[in-house]
């Protein structure tokens, strides 16, 4: 559970906001029943994606700026959801639930017990044999896209591995035996203990072509991105990312 950080904002003020939010997570689980019930249920669709808009822009401004990155992420989905209605390659029932979880998870709140259905998630798929090497290994240091990625790779079957320090995740990779695969690795730019275009560079020289890498990055301009292709790298993930696009593009570099 992630608590408030700013420590400025009137407690009554803050209590308010949670009681308003604490009604819009039952409103986004009445919605994810309904998509259950129909995944292409345009009208649940679009008022879901101004639910995630909301909660990103007031949960940082009242100290809760990990509801506001879980959003985010979760709005750039919503965006391709309202785009595509009648796309049905995500689970997207299941993907509410677990949004509406972590967003009360964050905020500290209760799910409202009134609800169970519309709450409840799945028992998670079983992690990969033991020794088995990941298809996909994510270096990120941002918990909200970390577990979001988690949440899809596993969702769709993948043996997956998540690193969050850039030091270590060198250390590890260092060592890793990849049994004849290429794994892909999704590196995030900037980490804590060592950068990933770091990472990046001493991999390029101590284990060349062993891993298929793809820069994760806030910074999206034209030489950012350039930075990280001359020098080797797949292809860039600018973040905020659509977990729909992020999936399809995983499949697409793993070779699924």
């Amino acid at each position: 559970m992630t608590g408030p950080v700013d420590d400025e904002i009137p407690p009554a003020l803050r209590a308010e906001y949670l009681a308003g939010a604490s009604q819009q997570l039952e409103l986004l689980a009445r919605l994810g029943a309904r998509l259950d019930k129909d995944s292409s249920d345009a009208d649940a669709l679009q008022e879901f994606r101004r639910e995630v808009h909301k909660i990103r822009g007031a949960a940082g401004s009242f100290g809760f700026p990990q509801g506001s990155r879980v959003a985010a992420a979760m709005e750039e989905t919503a965006k391709e959801w309202v785009a595509n209605p009648a796309d049905r390659s995500d689970d997207r029932a299941t993907i509410v639930r677990w949004f509406v979880k972590r967003i009360a998870g964050v905020l500290g709140l209760e799910l409202a017990g009134d609800h169970p259905a519309a709450v409840a998630t799945p028992a998670p798929a079983p992690p990969p044999p033991a020794g088995e090497v990941p298809e996909v290994i994510i270096v990120e240091d941002d918990t909200a896209l970390a577990e979001l990625l988690e949440f899809g790779l596993r969702a769709r079957g993948y043996r997956f591995a998540v690193l969050r320090n850039g030091r270590e995740a060198l250390q590890h990779l260092r060592t890793l035996d990849p049994r004849g695969a290429q794994p892909l690795l999704l590196l995030d730019v900037d980490l804590p203990g060592l950068d990933g275009y770091s990472v990046f560079d001493a991999l390029q020289h101590e284990r060349p072509g062993v891993f298929k890498v793809v820069f994760t990055t806030v910074h999206g301009t034209e030489d950012e991105q350039l930075r990280g292709l001359e020098a080797g790298a797949l292809d860039y993930l600018v973040k905020p990312i659509s977990l729909r696009v992020a999936l399809e593009k995983i499949r697409r570099w793993v070779g699924r």
